[in-house]
Formats: C-alpha cells, structure tokens, sequence
C-alpha cells in the first residue's frame, strides 16, 4: 500500500510541474499603462478614463515620470516613441536631444588629443539641447484629444503633493548623492572646477519621505499656460540658458529656438509570423534588432531550451556581428548615409554568420564590421500603452547617465541630461557604457547622438500583440530581443519574459554579461569550457522591461519587472 501511494504520489508531483500554472501580470479588458512608478501608471490611467487616448495618456505620463522618477524621467532630456493606432497605422517620433551650435568634434579632448575624464558625462559642456517638451507638444498636436489643461494638471498636482521615496529609490540617492551635489571635481586641462551644489538634493533623502517640487510643479504651469515657447523660447529658456552656461555649458537661447522633433519611419520587418515595428535612427535600436533577428531565425531556438547553451551561443554571436555594426555604420541620418538596405539583407547577414561554429566562439578582436560600398544610457525609463480605441504606444525617454548631468536647477526644478557623451568623444574610445563609436557618430553641431533606445511594437497575424520596450544603455536592445524570444519562441507570459534572467554581449568588451542570478552553473561553465568568457553583474544589465502583451481572448496582460519600483495599471 505504502509503495502504490509513493508511485502515485510521483506521478501527481511530475503532473504538478509539468501543468505549473503561469506567472499572469495585471490583466484588465479595456486599456494598460505600464511604467516605472506606479504614480505615472496612475496618472496615464486616469486620463484614459476620462477618455482620452494613449496619446494624451503619453503626455501626462511621461511628465508624471519628470516628477514621480527623476533619476531617469524628465524634462531635460529627450527621447523616442513609435505607435500604432487602431487601423493599423504607424509611425515615430524622434525628440532626442541634439549637439549645440558651439559644439565640436575634439570638445572633450585635451591638449593632447586625449578624452578629458568627466567632461561629457558631469556639468553643462555634457548637455545636449532638450527634446522632451517638444516632443510632447509634437505629439499632442498631431493626435491629442484632451484639453491640455486636463492632461497638465494631474501632473502638477503630484508635484506639489510630493512623491514617497521607495526603497529603492533611497539606495539610488544614496549612491549618486555626492555627484548631485557637485562635491566632484574634474580637471578640464587647465584647471580644476566645482560646480553649483543643487539644495533640493543636499538634505539625504529616505524610504516613506516625501520629495514635493514646487519649482517643478511651477515650471510645468509656465509651459501649460504658454505652450513649447514657454520653455524653448520664454522666461524658462532664458534661465535654463543662464544655468546651463554658469556651470560652464555652451547651450544659447538660438540653440533652444531652433529645435525641432521629427517625425520618423520606423523600422519594419517581418522574423516568423511576427511583424516587428522599432524606432529607426538616430536610434540604434531597429536596425540592431532586425539584425540580429534574421540572424537567429533560421536556428531552431525553441529545440535548444530557454538559456541553454546553445541559445545563448546563438544570441551572442548575432549580437556580436550586429553591435559591430552599430559602432561603425550608424549615427544621425541628418548627418550620415547610412546602409540600412545593405546590412540588414539576407546574403549579408548570412554571410555575417558563416564564421559561427557551436564549438568556438568568434573573437570580437578578428571581427571587424561587414564590408559593404558606402560613400548609450544606462539609466533610461521606458513606458508602454495600449487604450481601450486600440491604439498604442511605446516610448522611451532618458537623462542619458542617473539623474544625467547631475545638474539640478533650485529654480525651475529638474536635471539636465547628459547625453552628449552617446555621441563619440574620440573614435575607438568607449563611451560611459563602454560602446566604441566612429566617425558616423561624431560631434557635430545640431547632430543628434546615437542612441540604444529600442521602443517596440509587435503585430502578429495583422493584429496588435506586444508592445515593450526598457531602460538599459547598451543593453537595452539585447533585453527587448530576449523578452519578445521569451514570449514567442518558449511560450511565457509577458510577467514571466520580464522576469526572466538575461545574458548581454555587445562586442567589445569581449564578454557575455550575466545577471547574477537566474542562470544554471552547468550551462555557464560550459560557455566558458568552451571559450566564452563570462562577467556576473546585475547592476550593468539593468534593463526594466515594461510589456503588455494582448492574450487570445482579447483581454490585456501588462508586464511590470520586478528589479525595479515598476507598475502595471489597467482598467
């Protein structure tokens, strides 16, 4: 008796595991916002309820984020987003930010010809001119709904009540603390320079703490009242103007006058029955992505398993070849041809996998780009929605760096960003994300950098399925790759392909990164017998996908991850 229960009792248990219920994140029936701060799901959400659509959701949000997230969320930074609406047409938007008039290609290098340690990433010479108001307005009068006054107002409101510090948020503060109150000093070739300390950030900050914004919440109601002159052509200009130059930025009113977002076409491409929308350049990440994917398609990934070492030698290989490709061929399309039909055809990227073999690994030394004839931040913030019309939209915005420059105005009330050191200070010389550039993204006044950021929208059998995208400098485009693999090649739900544990390689360094957990050790020590060399660091993948996947029957799954505060709200 006691034998006949044990079998069955094994029987039951590999039934249990082999049945294993799935890992469901929010589900609703009508509309999902999905970000890094449950107080912008929130605000999203609400405007979706008064009836506005994702495009006025896309406003309230991303200015939700400038107050609930400003480590990476923002008003001084920039961005990009590709949408869908509901008959199926789609679209992008470039509001990233570009290089001053005043800017030159040798700007961060010394006399010697050498990149000046800090000078990109810290103070006002590393800022670039802000795109984010103009491309909110750029949206929002191309597809906007909503009074503005309706998609404003909940944001100041949030700003003035204040946000509760997390956790995490603590820990972050905590690290970037001395950066942000300028107690850094770096020397600029001929002297050393300290720059002005931001009061909002010299009080330390922790968990359950309130942070209220009043000079934000101020700011903002200047630019509702007023509209994008407010802030590129009005009395906020001229302070940021001020502020930027005092702590020795080039950036002039003329700068701020002359910008303009643009309206791009996205990368489209087709891997099995799937139809991938991405954001194009200046962005890096549609290309790369539509790269690497033809790479992998012909590779029976779902036979080798869900990280397994074939897998991930797949992946790695093809991500080698495509960010090899990224250093040399892309950068602003204003600026530079770039070979978009060339390296993302069949025989090329064919011919570019030849040289793999599942028994060694190919050297990123002896890799160089593909021949053809031709004449990145870490610490972005990603959000996703899909409103209850069917429209949909997926955008990326970033500081560049955490909390970017680290220059905070007391005045107007948010950091500038960082990002001219995505452009390439010195070809060959690796970025802060250790990304080598070339001429084709070198500095060049009114150029806009080249970026990671991999927005994504998926369509499968003509029909709205995923919309993702993450934070993550580098890694960004290999995180969105693996999340959409984990959906579709092994079946997950969109909370399970966010959780999962992900792997990067971006040429150079020569390594496969791992997060530190998550990953089998016998597969590792198999990559490594076989010549892969391996570096264990959650902190340099720190992509936060945030997904919302459209289930069989109709309903809306929103994925949040889990490594950071993030929130998934539907209605």
């Amino acid at each position: 008796m006691l034998y006949r229960y044990l079998i069955l009792l094994i029987i039951f248990s590999q039934f249990s595991c082999n049945n294993k219920k799935p890992i469901r994140g929010v589900v609703s029936e009508n509309a999902m916002v999905v970000t890094a701060r449950e107080e912008a799901s929130k605000i999203g959400i609400e405007i979706l309820k008064k009836g506005g659509n994702a495009f006025d959701a896309m406003v309230a949000t991303e200015l939700a984020l400038a107050v609930a997230y400003p480590y990476a969320g923002n008003i001084g930074g920039g961005g990009f987003m590709v949408y869908r609406k509901n008959n199926g047409d789609t679209g992008a938007l470039d509001y990233r930010e570009k290089a001053p008039l005043g800017a030159t290609k040798d700007m961060y290098l010394d006399i010697n010809g050498d990149v000046i340690k800090g000078l990109s990433t810290v103070g006002g010479l590393a800022v670039g001119v802000p795109g984010t108001v103009a491309g909110m307005f750029e949206v929002y009068e191309k597809f906007g709904s909503l009074p503005i006054e309706e998609i404003f107002e909940p944001v100041i409101k949030l700003a003035l009540k204040g946000v509760i510090v997390t956790k995490k948020q603590e820990a972050r503060l905590k690290q970037y603390y001395p950066q942000i109150n300028n107690q850094n000093t770096f020397w600029d070739g001929e002297r050393e320079k300290e720059f002005e300390k931001a009061k909002l950030w010299m009080k330390t900050w922790k968990e359950n703490d309130t942070i209220k914004y009043p000079a934000l919440a101020n700011t903002l109601k200047k630019i509702m009242q007023n509209g994008k002159k407010e802030f590129y052509e009005g009395e906020t200009a001229k302070k940021l103007v001020n502020f930027i130059q005092k702590n020795g930025g080039i950036i002039t009113m003329e700068d701020l006058e002359l910008y303009k977002p643009k309206w791009r076409d996205p990368i489209v491409f087709e891997y099995d029955d799937l139809k991938i929308i991405s954001m194009s350049p200046p962005s890096s990440g549609g290309i790369c992505l539509e790269q690497i994917m033809k790479m992998i398609n012909p590779f029976d990934l779902e036979s080798y398993g869900h990280n397994s070492v074939d897998y991930i030698k797949v992946l790695v290989e093809a991500e080698r070849r495509a960010y090899a490709d990224r250093s040399f061929y892309l950068g602003d399309p204003d600026f530079n041809e770039i070979p978009y039909k060339e390296i993302t055809s069949q025989k090329y990227l064919s011919d570019r996998m030849n040289g793999f073999s599942f028994s060694t690994p190919t050297l990123s030394k002896d890799l160089n780009p593909g021949s053809i004839n031709i004449s990145e931040s870490n610490e972005t913030t990603h959000y996703s929605i899909l409103d209850q019309f069917g429209n949909s939209v997926s955008a990326t915005t970033t500081l560049n760096g955490a909390y970017g420059s680290k220059l905070y105005s007391d005045e107007l009330g948010f950091f500038l960003n960082n990002e001219m050191d995505d452009f390439s200070s010195k070809p060959g010389v690796p970025n802060m994300f250790g990304l080598i550039g070339a001429k084709a993204n070198s500095i060049e006044p009114g150029k806009r950098m080249l970026s990671s950021m991999t927005p994504t929208i998926i369509e499968k059998n003509n029909e709205l399925y995923m919309v993702l995208g993450t934070p993550g400098g580098s890694t960004i485009i290999t995180s969105v790759l693996q999340n959409i693999l984990n959906v579709h090649e092994f079946g997950m739900t969109m909370q399970e392909a966010v959780n999962a544990a992900r792997f990067h390689h971006q040429w150079l360094p020569d390594v496969v990164l791992f997060e530190t957990t998550g990953f089998n050790k016998s597969v590792v020590d198999k990559l490594e017998k076989d010549g892969y060399k391996t570096y264990f660091d959650s902190s340099k993948i720190s992509s936060k996908v945030e997904g919302i996947l459209v289930l069989n029957d109709g309903k809306i799954e929103g994925g949040a991850d889990k490594r950071g505060d993030d929130k998934a709200i539907g209605f």
